[in-house]
């Protein structure tokens, strides 16, 4: 019998538990008296860890597990440390212009690289570690440039990242702070907005050799923006710590930790280097 996520509502009962109907899997979650939608519990503005990656039939062996997603996060960070440590070394080297062609060589690879992982999620496994790798070189020389120019930026960054990041997930874990639908739905809104402003600015940038002036400005409006992005980017997190959770309770096939940990690599990734940005800009002041 193949089990696969509906998304649809029920009362739920007192205490939690899966109940089968139809071959599907009803609900999952202790509330009681409340109304819960499943897309709801999966829903993530990460267009990576959205309410679909997760759809699918379910492993008969195996299942994802919070722990092995966890590891899986702090394997893809190593790789990443690795790689970034090369195209930093050849930043600072003799001949630092040697690190650009790796630097684009990983934009481009993890590019394309993170859009097979969306579509073929079963490739995981292998397109992750391999992503981590491409976003190393690209940040590791992103990084290394701008602390030449302000030194001590890189390592800011990378430690106000991880603060967020640990601060959060102890938030989330304590209930301090919880993925309502509300709270998605705001979240996703402001990151779509985000991501409007940016194409708009990149396609500015590209024929009309013009941008947005506030988005890379030093001035107190240019780093009051930054700051909004970083704190919803951010916020990020909450979701997807909270959509990981309820997939693993779900009981997601065991090669989703890689992707779990993939789609939480790409919001880290974001969250960085808009801390970068917001560094750079207060130091131009």
């Amino acid at each position: 019998m193949k089990l696969h996520f509906g998304i649809i509502s029920s009362r739920v009962p007192e205490a939690p538990e899966l109940v089968l109907w139809r071959n599907d899997i009803l609900i999952a979650e202790p509330c009681e008296g409340q109304e819960v939608h499943v897309a709801d519990l999966l829903r993530s503005n990460n267009p990576v860890l959205q309410e679909r990656a997760f759809s699918g039939v379910l492993a008969a062996g195996e299942t994802m597990t919070l722990q092995g997603t966890v590891n899986k996060t702090g394997l893809l960070l190593l790789f990443a440390v690795v790689a970034a440590a090369w195209t930093w070394g050849l930043a600072h080297s003799e001949a630092p212009g040697d690190a650009g062609p790796w630097m684009l060589g990983g934009l481009i690879l993890g590019l394309v690289t993170a859009i097979v992982t969306i579509f073929k999620k079963t490739w995981a496994p292998i397109s992750a570690p391999f992503y981590a790798l491409c976003e190393g070189l690209l940040l590791g020389g992103v990084s290394a440039f701008l602390d030449k120019s302000y030194h001590g930026i890189a390592i800011q960054a990378v430690s106000l990242t991880f603060g967020v990041m640990f601060i959060l997930l102890l938030a989330y874990k304590f209930g301090i702070v919880r993925a309502t639908r509300g709270f998605k739905l705001g979240v996703i809104a402001a990151t779509g907005g985000i991501m409007v402003v940016y194409l708009i600015d990149t396609v500015m940038g590209l024929f009309f050799h013009r941008q947005i002036s506030f988005l890379n400005s030093a001035t107190p409006l240019g780093i009051g923006v930054s700051l909004f992005v970083v704190v919803i980017a951010a916020l990020n997190l909450i979701i997807d710590f909270d959509m990981i959770e309820n997939a693993a309770r779900m009981g997601a096939p065991k090669y989703m930790e890689w992707y779990g940990a993939f789609g939480l690599l790409v919001t880290l990734v974001w969250l960085y280097l808009e801390i970068l940005r917001l560094l750079s800009k207060v130091r131009r002041r």
